[in-house]
């Protein structure tokens, strides 16, 4: 039986092509693959890319894309980001979903100038960035390029889970490795990070626990492991760091 002290985690790792509702299709399919009550994370902006020359088609598929993932999901929640639309200006926003809700939602603050996300996107605002609780899990969100901002990782300080979507360049891919099997570490905590599978990213998904153990998808579009509540309080009482145990 799954409680809040374990859970299914699965991470997705798949390409992104120029259609939206067949992207929308294939994420729909990978997340039927996954257990029915997993929390499922998966790549940045996976359903229209960044879509640059359609930023207003794009966001005006997100309401629609998110009327039918509420649907599919059962007992899952669902993280991932999406391009939206709102008084003029455009943003890539986190969605947590779950049973016909939205639980939270975040916009990315820092964008990655070098793929031109600064000349398209407004950035969101930093304090939005903060834990969210999800059946007694504490769950945060860094969206890509925030995973490179230390002051980010203080701020998500106490999560059980840091769930990572991502479109991470290729010729960086050593960088989301390190980067992400460091995050586990210094916040005691599992990093369940999707990467796209397109030929530009690093295709490097993953899970890591709060002990450094880490599972890549190696080519697999659907890698699942377990939440367990009682690693990240064993880390944190092993390796006493300030971070509290208590629930």
């Amino acid at each position: 039986m799954t409680t809040s002290k374990t859970r299914p985690l699965s991470v997705l790792c798949f390409s992104t092509n120029h259609f939206f509702e067949k992207n929308l299709s294939h994420l729909m399919g990978l997340i039927a693959l996954t257990p029915h009550d997993a929390i499922v994370v998966a790549p940045e902006v996976c359903l229209s890319g960044f879509a640059y020359d359609r930023f207003d088609e794009a966001a005006a598929f997100t309401p629609i894309a998110l009327k039918q993932l509420l649907k599919c999901l059962a007992d899952r929640l669902l993280i991932f980001t999406a391009i939206t639309h709102e008084d003029g200006k455009f943003y890539n926003t986190a969605y947590a979903l779950h049973k016909g809700a939205i639980l939270h939602t975040q916009t990315k603050a820092k964008l990655f100038a070098l793929g031109g996300e600064t000349d398209y996107f407004t950035a969101g605002i930093e304090s939005a960035i903060k834990p969210f609780e999800f059946q007694g899990i504490k769950i945060g969100i860094l969206i890509c390029f925030e995973l490179r901002f230390k002051t980010l990782w203080q701020m998500l300080e106490g999560c059980d889970i840091i769930a990572i979507p991502a479109q991470w360049g290729k010729l960086r891919s050593d960088h989301f490795v390190t980067l992400t099997n460091a995050l586990s570490l210094m916040n005691q905590c599992y990093v369940a990070a999707a990467d796209g599978l397109n030929e530009d990213t690093s295709a490097m998904s993953g899970i890591i626990t709060p002990f450094g153990a880490e599972i890549r998808n190696n080519g697999e579009e659907v890698l699942t492991s377990n939440y367990e509540e009682r690693t990240v309080t064993s880390m944190r009482r092993y390796l006493n760091v300030g971070i509290s145990c208590d629930r």
